[in-house]
C-alpha cells in the first residue's frame, strides 16, 4: 500500500530536477498528479507515470495559470490533497548592486509569488476536501546569507516566512504548510538533463557529506511533509542539506 493511495496531488517544476523526481515518487506511492511546468518538459512526466497523470503547462507567476492549473486537478481527478510549490529559478553569483531589475521582478516572481498564489489558490480547493497539505521548496540560502546569492537568497527567505505565516493561519482548516530547504542538489540548475540521467559528478564539495545532493533525497523529503506520516508537522522549514547549515 502506497503512502499517498487515493491522493491527488500537484507537483509545479514537475518537467525536471527535484518536481519531476517528486511527481514520479508520488505516484509511485499511489497518488493521482498533475505535472505543471512552463517548460514542455512536464509532458514527459506525466507521460512516464502514465494513465494517472496528466500534463498542465504552468506559469506560476500568474493567477490565471494557477487558478486553470488547480481546476484542472479539481476537475479531472476530483479532488486536491497535497500542492508541492516546487517551481523556482536561480541566476549568477553577483554583487547585490549588480543585480538586474527586470531579473529581480522575475525572481521575485517565480520563487516567492508563485509561491503565494499556489498556496491562495489551492485553499478552497483543500478546504472543501477536508484539508491536505502544502509543501514548497525555499532554499538553505532562505536560512542564512551567503555572498552573491542576496536576491535569491530574498525569495526563499520570503518562502520560510510565508510558509510559517500560511501554516498559522491555515491549520483550523486541517491544512498543513511546510517547506523544504535543500542545499547543493544535482539538478538543472548545477547542470543535469532534464530527466536527470546524466550521472552525479564526483566532486568533493566544501561542507559535511562533501557531495551533491540528488533529486530523489529531495523528493523523499517531500514525500514525508507531504503525506500521513508528518500529520503532526506544520510551519517547518525542513533543511535536506548534507550538513550545510551545521557549519
Amino acid at each position: 500500500m502506497g503512502k499517498l493511495d487515493g491522493k491527488v496531488a500537484i507537483v509545479t517544476g514537475a518537467g525536471s530536477g527535484m518536481g519531476r523526481a517528486s511527481a514520479l515518487l508520488f505516484a509511485e506511492e499511489g497518488a493521482k498528479v498533475v505535472c505543471a511546468d512552463v517548460s514542455g518538459h512536464e509532458k514527459s512526466t506525466a507521460a512516464e507515470i502514465g494513465g494517472n497523470a496528466m500534463a498542465v503547462h504552468t506559469d506560476v507567476s500568474s493567477a490565471t495559470d494557477i487558478k486553470n492549473m488547480i481546476d484542472t486537478a479539481v476537475t479531472s481527478f476530483g479532488k486536491l490533497d497535497i500542492l508541492f510549490n516546487n517551481a523556482g529559478i536561480s541566476g549568477p553569483h553577483q554583487p547585490l548592486e549588480e543585480t538586474d531589475d527586470d531579473f529581480l521582478d522575475t525572481l521575485y516572481g517565480v520563487n516567492l509569488k508563485g509561491v503565494f498564489l499556489g498556496i491562495k489558490y489551492a485553499v478552497p480547493a483543500l478546504r472543501a476536501n477536508g484539508g491536505g497539505s502544502i509543501v514548497s521548496t525555499a532554499s538553505a540560502m532562505g536560512l542564512v546569507g551567503r555572498k552573491g546569492l542576496a536576491a535569491y537568497g530574498a525569495t526563499k527567505g520570503g518562502v520560510v516566512a510565508l510558509t510559517m505565516a500560511a501554516a498559522l493561519d491555515l491549520a483550523d482548516d486541517n491544512i498543513r504548510v511546510n517547506a523544504i530547504c535543500p542545499g547543493m542538489v544535482y539538478t538543472g540548475l548545477a547542470g543535469a538533463d532534464a530527466e536527470g540521467k546524466n550521472p552525479v559528478p564526483d566532486v568533493e564539495l566544501p561542507y559535511a557529506m562533501k557531495r551533491f545532493g540528488r533529486a530523489r533525497e529531495i523528493a523523499t523529503a517531500a514525500l514525508f511533509l507531504a503525506g500521513d506520516d508528518s500529520s503532526f508537522v506544520t510551519g517547518v522549514a525542513l533543511p535536506v542539506d548534507g550538513g550545510y547549515l551545521a557549519e
